[in-house]
């Protein structure tokens, strides 16, 4: 049988990493976690293991921040990887406005390590979480990955700037593999609900938010908005179930293999848009009544970036249909 691909997942303790490295062990991979819990727990890695059953023995876990360098050489220097994941790196983008030079420090300055590491050691196939706050205010929808790229707050450009130095590095050096995955709404959790979106502090994201007001640890959820041009008057997201988005990555893991890659774009979604009180409803519907209250004054988006990434749903069966037809040549 072929060795089992190691794969080095960045940030794997946190909400779409531990998704993800569950996938990966399923799918026979080993996985190599390295997260500083900034904003995770190395409990969700515990729980990944256990969840893998026999195949959480695949996993090791190492409590590292990216901007130490000389600890990512060591482990580098300890390990073959054959790929990279990257996760890691804050992520609110009202924290982002606030204080903007820590997400310029933790998230620049930690993948510019990640990449200078790799690139010493051989290893020069990287999958990148990026955002579809890459695109800011598009003026129209849905986003294609062709649409202008302006970010309109730090987190975003940090996630952009990112974007530009992977297309610079492949540019310097074709020999890189490069796959930037574009996305908005990751929701839901494993259906165990033993690993799921549990943030630290005041969520900043719809659902998590939800799922502390049913709980009672919040009194009520406000809705920001209620007279978008939409059938409810409230904002619509592109939401992808969190396990779908997991898929993706290692899908395009896969893809890292096909010769012709260079440094490729995609947008992962549903191509279905929800609005928030759709959100609401089917929270309701599962779990009982969600108290909210509206804020008509602050509208804290526009429409059109709340809008679906139509043709994510078709990158991702690009994607997918790599994956499906590499699994079955072997």
């Amino acid at each position: 049988m072929p060795e089992k691909m190691n794969i080095l997942v960045t940030g794997g303790a946190g909400y779409i990493g531990s998704h993800t490295v569950l996938q990966l062990l399923l799918g026979g991979y080993k996985a190599v976690v390295v997260d500083n819990l900034d904003n995770s727990s190395d409990v969700a890695i515990k729980r990944v293991q256990e969840l893998a059953a026999d195949k959480g023995s695949n996993l090791s876990f190492h409590k590292m921040d990216l901007r130490d360098k000389p600890a990512l050489e060591s482990l580098f220097a300890s390990e073959k990887f054959d790929a990279v994941i990257h996760f890691a790196g804050l992520k609110a983008v009202g924290e982002s406005v606030q204080k903007p030079l820590l997400y310029y420090n933790n998230n620049l300055i930690g993948t510019i390590t990640l990449l200078e590491v790799m690139a010493a050691h051989g290893c020069k196939k990287l999958v990148f979480s990026s955002s579809a706050t890459v695109y800011g205010w598009p003026k129209e929808v849905p986003c294609t990955e062709e649409f202008p790229l302006c970010a309109v707050n730090p987190y975003g450009r940090t996630k952009l700037f990112i974007e530009e130095i992977c297309r610079d590095i492949y540019g310097s050096d074709s020999g890189w593999k490069i796959i930037l995955l574009r996305y908005f709404n990751p929701v839901g959790a494993h259906p165990s609900g033993y690993i799921g979106e549990d943030p630290r502090g005041i969520p900043n994201n719809l659902m998590p938010f939800v799922q502390q007001v049913a709980v009672g640890r919040r009194p009520a959820l406000t809705v920001f908005g209620n007279d978008y041009s939409t059938k409810d008057g409230t904002g619509v997201r592109d939401y992808i179930h969190v396990e779908d988005l997991a898929d993706g990555h290692i899908a395009a893991v896969n893809k890292l293999s096909d010769p012709s890659i260079g440094c490729e774009v995609y947008n992962l979604g549903t191509g279905k848009g929800t609005s928030v009180l759709e959100m609401v409803a089917a929270f309701e519907k599962a779990s009982g009544k969600v108290p909210y209250k509206h804020n008509a004054i602050q509208h804290l988006l526009t429409l059109k970036f709340h809008w679906s990434l139509l043709v994510a749903d078709l990158e991702m069966q690009r994607l997918f249909m790599h994956q499906q037809q590499k699994q079955n040549a072997n």
